[in-house]
């Protein structure tokens, strides 16, 4: 059989059709594959709904600087995988040792040294490890709060009462060592921020958490913010990202949190927890691959250190108060207490960092930093709600004042 020119021609292009339909049928293939199996198409819409509202409404005040709100918390595990004794001292002595005097070398712009946040599980907890985190805190370089795996403590599964019980057995024990004691309007008072262990709040991921009613128990013990989330690639990451808001319970279903009130200024408390999240977004700069985007949750680790990009990509989600977006929030985290982590954490890489946030975020012009422990970011939104203005460094006590660790050493 013999074709014309034009039967050539047409059979060429119904082959590149073919080729580049294929092409095209895999990379769809690809794409919705790693949206089901990395959890994407949970918060995806809650993307696209959160970037077109910064384009409409996230520009910024001409007048006034940058405040970056720099908030690092850490769920701390000294005996994760099984660890025995002698792993668990090298484990928190690392941090103890080295935190200090890596920190000491950089102030923000309140002369205030980079701060961290140490969310402590009871299960792991040891007198001696509570006590030298403590000689880290009373030097002002961070705070301990509440991380409670209570799917590990006994008795598992949870009810509402004994779920209740864990947390006020955890508050008990560590105000002994001031932990969680602070003072309002001139009172005695215990209050807590709070992640939760596997990332399974509010009853998300039934085997490590059945407790539906979770939100209003952490709020009737005294749990002022939960900072849990993002939770990316787990079937916990609520629909609502990149967003300071109240969630209010239904005691009737889980993952009462997936949607809530955005905090506003001039707004009024609702709800019964304040969810404070990290970024998680699509990062093109510094990508991995080179035809698709990274995505960043706000996770540091030896595997995916503070590169210039990523800090970039932080502070340019631009999470802040609906109404001052001049504050901008980054709330990082890691699980920082493995010995593999400690040379990224406390070497060079961390020292990286702080060197690029005040080079190119502290130049009292244009920007100003503040490094924050997660209680002090809590006070700071407050004061953002209450339409309080001026320098947001000024008001990192103003509801829940720091806690009392001088009684850890009595």
């Amino acid at each position: 059989m013999e074709f014309s020119a034009d039967g050539y021609l047409i059979v060429s292009l119904w082959i590149v059709g073919l080729i580049a339909t294929s092409a095209v049928l895999t990379i769809l293939a690809i794409l919705f594959r790693a949206l089901y199996r990395r959890k994407i198409f949970l918060w995806l819409l809650g993307y696209i709904y959160w970037a077109i509202d910064q384009r409409r409404n996230g520009t910024l005040w001409v007048n006034d600087p940058i405040h970056v709100l720099f908030c690092f918390v850490d769920h701390f595990e000294p005996g994760w995988n099984q660890a025995d004794l002698k792993k668990e001292r090298e484990r928190v002595d690392g941090w103890m040792q080295r935190y200090p005097s890596m920190a000491i070398k950089f102030s923000d712009g309140d002369g205030v040294h980079p701060k961290h946040t140490w969310f402590y599980p009871p299960h792991y907890f040891k007198d001696e490890h509570i006590k030298k985190l403590l000689y880290i805190c009373k030097q002002g370089f961070g705070e301990i709060e509440m991380h409670l795996h209570h799917s590990r403590m006994e008795p598992f599964p949870d009810t509402s009462e004994s779920l209740r019980q864990k947390i006020l057995d955890c508050i008990q024990l560590y105000s002994r060592y001031g932990i969680f004691e602070t003072k309002i309007e001139g009172g005695r008072v215990l209050k807590y921020a709070f992640i939760h262990g596997d990332w399974a709040l509010d009853g998300s991921r039934p085997e490590y958490c059945s407790v539906n009613d979770e939100l209003k128990i952490l709020s009737e013990t005294g749990c002022y913010a939960d900072f849990t989330f993002p939770s990316y690639m787990i079937e916990s990451q609520p629909r609502m990202i990149n967003t300071i808001y109240y969630a209010n319970d239904e005691p009737d279903k889980p993952k009462s949190y997936d949607r809530g009130v955005p905090v506003c200024v001039g707004g009024k408390p609702s709800g019964d927890l304040l969810i404070i999240q990290g970024p998680l977004g699509f990062r093109w700069e510094g990508r991995q691959q080179r035809w698709f985007p990274s995505v960043d949750d706000g996770e540091i680790s030896s595997n995916n250190p503070p590169t210039k990009d990523r800090i970039d990509f932080w502070v340019n989600t631009g999470i802040h108060i609906k109404g001052k977006s001049n504050w901008k929030i980054v709330k990082v985290f890691t699980h920082g207490a493995a010995c593999r982590e400690h040379a990224t954490l406390l070497g060079k890489p961390i020292e990286q960092m702080h060197a690029y946030l005040n080079e190119k975020y502290n130049d009292g012009e244009k920007y100003s930093l503040h490094y924050l422990t997660a209680r002090e970011l809590y006070n700071i939104i407050k004061a953002a709600e209450m339409n309080m203005s001026g320098d947001p460094g000024e008001y990192r006590n103003l509801i829940i004042s720091g806690y009392n660790y001088c009684k850890g050493f009595k």
